[in-house]
């Protein structure tokens, strides 16, 4: 897909602030080298490297990038694949927040943040679960079948038990592997689920007109409503897959 760096700014900002619950798994060693798998537009690198300044953010987005280093010039970011990240053995820890279930292979994720840590070195990261969105996407599914599109989804939702195997066939010594339900308060209100799907789902909704599009995430919103409106605002039926794991010795 591509980024919206200001629509997600503007309107996803919670994706850095809940991510904001990782920093106290990172470790008291203040000259820890740390990398920022999947940084965007560069929040949470940023509040990271008030205590830990040796960090460096990383992103296949070059929009996200682009952001990041006009918002934090002092900084270092670079424009890289996830799956190819240089085998150098540097890092102390490899923190990522809201990344993996964009990554199709998470095998071979790992293996690539395995020969970027060191001997001793540590994966700190939070991305959706199993069930993940799955109020959202399944009525986004529905509506596309209905008229006469397939949907596939490009979401990587993988269990507990599925991550932790792949982990452990990694080299990774488990610390921690929680999946727990967080449902998340979407921004401006009504208009709030709209924003989300047309940022989300952009790759889907090019296929369509404007009007057409504006017509499915009407239709989205009612299909849901029951579900995820609140009163005054929408909750996305968010589930997150937490994890902290060290190479073995």
């Amino acid at each position: 897909m591509k980024w919206n760096a200001n629509l997600y700014d503007s309107k996803h900002d919670f994706v850095a602030a809940y991510g904001k619950g990782l920093l106290s798994y990172l470790p008291s060693n203040k000259q820890a080298k740390i990398l920022d798998l999947g940084c965007g537009t560069g929040t949470l690198t940023d509040e990271i490297s008030k205590t830990y300044p040796n960090i460096m953010g990383i992103d296949g987005s070059k929009e996200m990038i682009a952001k990041a280093k006009a918002a934090y010039p002092t900084l270092n970011f670079e424009v890289v694949d996830a799956l190819n990240m240089t085998d150098d053995s540097q890092w102390d820890i490899v923190f990522s927040n809201a990344v993996f279930h964009w990554i199709p292979d998470h095998d071979q994720l790992l293996h690539a943040i395995k020969k970027s840590l060191n001997s001793n070195g540590q994966l700190i990261c939070e991305f959706g679960g199993f069930g993940n969105i799955a109020t959202i996407e399944q009525a986004f599914k529905t509506l596309l079948v209905s008229k006469g599109y397939t949907y596939t989804s490009r979401f990587n939702f993988p269990t507990a038990e599925n991550f932790g195997e792949l982990l452990e066939k990694n080299g990774f010594d488990i610390e921690l592997l929680v999946l727990y339900d967080r449902p998340t308060v979407l921004k401006d209100q009504e208009k709030g689920l709209y924003n989300w799907a047309s940022q989300f789902f952009d790759t889907d909704l090019a296929k369509f007109s404007h009007s057409e599009q504006d017509s499915i995430l009407t239709e989205l919103e009612d299909l849901v409503r029951r579900q995820l409106w609140h009163e005054d605002h929408w909750e996305a039926d968010y589930r997150r897959l937490r994890a902290v794991a060290h190479l073995k010795a």
